[in-house]
């Protein structure tokens, strides 16, 4: 980890802040020691001290691109990788740019996958 990206806690403090900036997401804790962030009903990260959950691609090929670059820091979900989430450590060799970019494309992939009606007012801005 470089110097200039800080402590892994304080940079999962930047991650968290930086998905729940996004418009319409909200922090709940769906289950006992689970933070995640959703939009609408649905989670679009999954928050956690060494680690952030994102959705990294439509299906499994595309997020199978975080494994190939950052094999040490990357991996399948629990239960729903097959649908294209991710497990990416933060503090190692992901830049913090990257993961911050990670939660962008996972918002917007679950955003996007929502009726017209629910996507928050602002959701493609920015």
């Amino acid at each position: 980890m470089s110097p200039a990206s800080g402590s892994p806690d304080g940079a999962a403090a930047r991650i968290a802040a930086h998905a729940l900036g996004k418009p319409g997401a909200w922090a709940d804790q769906p289950w006992e020691g689970d933070h995640v962030a959703k939009v609408g009903e649905k989670i679009f990260a999954f928050l956690g001290g060494d680690a952030v959950g994102v959705k990294a691609g439509k299906g499994r090929a595309e997020a199978d691109e975080w494994l190939a670059e950052y094999p040490d820091d990357t991996s399948v979900m629990a239960y729903i990788g097959r649908n294209g989430w991710n497990t990416l450590r933060i503090g190692g060799a992901i830049p913090e740019d990257a993961l911050l970019e990670a939660v962008d494309t996972s918002y917007a992939l679950v955003v996007g996958g929502l009726p017209k009606s629910r996507r928050p007012e602002g959701w493609d801005v920015g």
